[in-house]
């Protein structure tokens, strides 16, 4: 019996890698072939102008990079970026996601409704955005001019104390909905019989989502965070379009598309693009190293 069920697995896996090798055929193709190449092309001094012409430089590029404080500038600009955004995006999604899964009338229009900032091209969005904030026609310095919360119109996109702050604001705005779409979808799978018995004991709503909502949810949450953190720390198309190549708001995407395309450099354009490549890695590894830690702990 034991020697059938075992054959019966390991026909079960060589299906299942079967019907994986296309996929895995194509992630090579897309994903690592380019990926590959541009770790090689990152220890030489290829040119954008004469690839061909590349030689074997070592280390060279990942030393300049490390003393390049225009480097330094763009990691404190990504990392300033993905903590305060995900943080404003998971509070204010997670009081969203709670909101819409209360039961009043038209809460299906409101879910389709809430996710439209989301669906918007994010090309779109920054484009839009830049208009609002400008400094002249900008109907942002128009609104807060006429409650007279300042007294002269503010260029917030050409400022360094307020254009890293706008950006991340358009991202909040952007970006909620999906962090409260995932959460609803966590919430909707909670076990209703716990909250009937808070109901029952006539436990405090507070205590309820803080002992009840909160530890239930946390996978969810989890799963969240660490998409929205992942896709903030390689964030280029709404920093790029709203601020260009602009040392206070620029991002590490950002630094790797001027030294690649700008500058032509694409053995250095390759080596940031590595050290990007290299810092999400190894984010993601830690991440799933401490997660995997408390499971066991737990």
């Amino acid at each position: 019996m034991s020697m059938h069920t075992s054959k019966l697995t390991r026909q079960r896996v060589r299906s299942a890698w079967l019907f994986l090798a296309p996929v895995l055929v194509v992630l090579a193709l897309v994903a690592g072939w380019p990926l590959l190449k541009t770790i090689a092309y990152s220890f030489t001094d290829a040119s954008l102008i004469d690839p061909a012409s590349a030689h074997f430089i070592g280390f060279d590029n990942f030393t300049y990079l490390l003393l390049d404080s225009n480097w330094w500038s763009a990691v404190w600009n990504t990392v300033v970026f993905a903590a305060v955004s995900v943080a404003l995006e998971t509070v204010l999604g997670l009081v969203i996601a709670l909101a819409l899964n209360a039961q009043f009338p038209g809460r299906g229009s409101l879910r389709a409704a809430v996710l439209i900032p989301w669906a918007i091209p994010t090309v779109v969005s920054a484009k839009m955005w830049s208009w609002m904030f400008n400094d002249v026609f900008g109907v942002i310095n128009h609104m807060l001019l006429a409650v007279h919360l300042i007294s002269h119109p503010v260029a917030w996109l050409a400022s360094p104390h307020t254009a890293l702050l706008s950006i991340i604001l358009v991202d909040v705005w952007k970006t909620t909905p999906f962090m409260a779409l995932l959460l609803l979808a966590g919430l909707q799978m909670l076990p209703q019989e716990c909250y009937e018995s808070a109901r029952v004991d006539g436990v405090h709503p507070l205590k309820v989502f803080f002992r009840i909502t909160l530890p239930l949810l946390k996978p969810a949450l989890t799963v969240a965070i660490i998409f929205r953190l992942l896709d903030a720390l390689r964030m280029f198309d709404l920093v790029y379009v709203m601020s260009g190549n602009d040392r206070d708001t620029m991002s590490m995407s950002v630094y790797a598309r001027q030294q690649l395309i700008d500058f032509g450099g694409l053995g250095y354009g390759s080596a940031a693009a590595t050290m990007i490549f290299a810092i999400i890695a190894l984010f993601t590894v830690v991440y799933l190293t401490v997660a995997r830690v408390g499971r066991e702990e737990g």
